[in-house]
């Protein structure tokens, strides 16, 4: 049986502040959270919307050094942006802090001295690379090289961003210090570790069995986790910035950022309701629910979870309705190339739009898998369904209304066949609509809301008052009682999905607010009920508006391809002699597939002449494997062999990188000998 909770405590992730958000983050959480979180208050339920920015971690640091400021700076400016971003598209936390505040410092080493002292940790000590130049650690991302896999220059130790594989910094060739340019070396340093294998067996069965519920996106990460195997974690690392580790012989080391950042979802509640907080986090009857983007699954359902048993006093998380990413045009959004519709600008170029982009977001909303935004998409659904549908449906009524009985709402007469359906398909709405989002589905809840525009559409073109008028004037004043009624619910079932709307349509009809058990109702407005002058919910977004932002995306691919260029300059001279030592070969693809639980890399089965050879390349973006099988390809033949994801790769294959970073695949004109040299 389903266990009743008198509360819940609603999280979304909190945003890194060392940029401004974009339609992604607005699409992946924080629109489903804040969905969510208004729909349990129009149930007039007790919850609570946790949210803040996350400011500590090394690409701060980056930001900081490059733009000559402190970290602190960096945080502050877009702790701000963020915050403000959040306000304007109505984003309703009740909270909204950040985790360089001191009750977030206090709080974070308090938690992690009381797991000190329960002895929930294990030391160990290992080797790390370390600048000699600035006496300092190297973080991963102040690690650069020759990725290993791609052979693109300037890969980070954690990910290189060319081919997209994840790295450990030991695994790039020729590595040097981000901060000095010097070639660091490999030093001893002490670090406390969240023994996750400890946790292994609760955890298995607290998801596996008792969370079987769970979105199957985040249910089979988390098996495909837990079978694996899980690994002691770093909770420390040698760092300036960030919560100083809380203990004797910890000086220069910080707390790492994944162990303190979801403890600011604790402290900031602490912050907002320093005497009441604990009945939000530690009592039995408050569910918890924690709203995020795939990237951050294992942290909220193994390493998160991990760290509040441990402590003990914690409530778990029921669910964790997690979505998959929102891609941009066709191409992943990605900061770092500034391939991404910004918040703040968007409120820039589309003032007083901000449901609009919330309904659109909400529609593609990436809840099973990854979906594409366009503009030609956002522009057709606001023209031809919040306009034409939505808005044509409210602007009539109520325009009619003002026509026939000077804006006051008419008295229902005797009802009609159409009439009875209409209120037929009103009373069966609630239970569609909470249905979905009781499920976290709210693509399907927005779609079901949408539904009642669509009928009481139809319900005016099919009972045309404007014609009946002629002749039956109580006939008419029916029509529209049922119509306003109908709008009334409109302004209702959309409170979660497009608030500013319903406001909008709450001032328009005089309404005294909203309740979520009076959808459904066909009595909201008393007859002679005087309503306001009828305004336009939605305007039409013209094909200009729409070409100036594909025109800026377009430019901004441009610009990335002219950085690309110049970052791949031809390299420095080398001899022939250093030439001659690589034995590249043309090969005939004999099999292709892709690698299990790698996104980035194809299996290649190749016949060099000699024998068979297997080849791991990270091309599966620009490929299907079957459209490489019998092609000839180029290889390098005597690369030193390397294991990939558990596959032994016994060479590279060659390819080209376009200027818009595609790779196309090095082939020969004419087929030759499998083995054949490349001079």
């Amino acid at each position: 049986m389903e266990k009743k909770f008198k509360r819940t405590t609603v999280t979304s992730a909190l945003p890194y502040a060392n940029g401004p958000v974009h339609i992604g983050h607005l699409a992946g959480v924080y629109i489903p959270a804040d969905i969510y979180v208004r729909y349990l208050r129009l149930k007039k339920e007790e919850v609570l919307f946790i949210g803040g920015s996350d400011e500590h971690g090394v690409p701060i640091t980056i930001r900081a050094k490059k733009e000559g400021i402190t970290p602190q700076d960096v945080v502050d400016r877009y702790h701000t942006l963020i915050k403000d971003s959040f306000k304007e598209f109505g984003i309703s936390f009740d909270v909204y802090s950040r985790t360089t505040s001191k009750t977030h410092h206090d709080f974070a080493s308090s938690f992690f001295k009381k797991l000190y002292e329960k002895g929930e940790f294990v030391e160990q000590t290992s080797e790390q690379y370390y600048d000699e130049e600035t006496k300092s650690f190297l973080a991963d991302r102040y690690i650069t090289g020759e990725c290993p896999h791609c052979h693109a220059q300037g890969a980070y130790g954690d990910q290189c961003e060319a081919c997209g594989t994840s790295l450990s910094p030991t695994d790039l060739i020729n590595p040097k210090s981000a901060v000095s340019g010097s070639k660091p070396v490999m030093r001893q340093t002490k670090h406390w570790y969240l023994p996750l294998d400890k946790h292994e067996a609760w955890l298995r069965k607290w998801i596996l069995e008792e969370h079987k519920e769970w979105r199957p996106n985040v249910y089979g990460q988390c098996k495909s986790w837990l079978d694996m195997g899980l690994h002691p974690r770093a909770v420390s690392r040698d760092l300036s910035w960030g919560i100083p580790v809380p203990v004797e012989g910890a000086e220069g080391k910080v707390l790492y950022v994944w162990f303190d950042a979801p403890l600011g979802y604790i402290s900031n509640t602490k912050e907002l309701l320093p005497d009441t907080w604990e009945k939000w986090w530690k009592d039995k009857d408050t569910r918890l629910v924690h709203f995020i983007g795939k990237d951050n699954i294992v942290f909220h359902c193994i390493v998160f979870p991990a760290m509040l048993k441990a402590e003990g006093s914690y409530i778990l998380p029921d669910n964790v309705p997690s979505n998959e990413f929102l891609n941009l045009e066709g191409d992943k959004i990605s900061t770092s190339r500034n391939w991404a519709v910004w918040l703040h600008e968007y409120l820039a170029d589309f003032p007083g739009k901000q449901d609009v982009l919330r309904y659109v977001l909400t529609a593609n909303a990436p809840e099973t898998k990854d979906n594409d935004f366009t503009w030609k998409d956002f522009q057709a659904r606001n023209n031809n369904e919040l306009v034409a549908v939505f808005g044509n449906f409210v602007n009539r009524s109520l325009v009619l209304t003002q026509k026939y009985f000077a804006g006051k709402v008419p008295a229902c007469n005797e009802l009609l066949e159409a009439d009875k359906h209409l209120l037929e398909e009103l009373a069966s709405a609630k239970e569609k609509i909470e249905k979905s989002l009781n499920l976290f589905k709210f693509r399907e809840a927005q779609k079901e809301a949408m539904i009642l525009a669509r009928i009481g559409n139809k319900y005016l073109a099919d009972t045309e008052p404007w014609k009946v008028a002629k002749t039956d004037m109580e006939r008419v004043a029916t029509i529209l009682n049922l119509s306003l009624q109908l709008v009334a619910n409109l302004a209702i079932a959309f409170e979660p999905f497009l608030p500013f709307t319903s406001e909008k349509l709450r001032e328009m009809l005089n309404m005294d607010g909203f309740d979520w058990n009076n959808l459904g109702d066909a009595n909201l407005l008393v007859a002679g009920q005087q309503l306001q002058k009828p305004a336009l919910l939605f305007e039409k977004i013209e094909d200009e508006q729409i070409e100036a932002q594909v025109q800026k995306l377009l430019d901004t691919k441009k610009k990335n391809q002219e950085e690309n260029y110049r970052a791949n300059d031809i390299r420095p001279t080398v001899e022939f002699t250093d030439f001659e030592k690589m034995d590249l070969r043309v090969g005939t693809v004999l099999d292709c597939q892709k690698v299990p639980k790698a996104d980035k890399l194809l299996q290649f089965t190749i016949e060099d002449g000699l024998d068979k050879r297997t080849i791991v390349s990270g091309i599966a973006k620009y490929y299907q494997p079957e459209d490489l099988i019998g092609k000839q390809i180029c290889f390098m033949a005597n690369l030193a062999p390397r294991k990939l994801r558990g596959v032994v790769s016994e060479g590279m294959i060659l390819s080209a990188e376009n200027a818009d970073g595609s790779l196309s695949v090095v082939t020969v004109d004419r087929a030759v000998k499998p083995g054949s040299e490349v001079k």
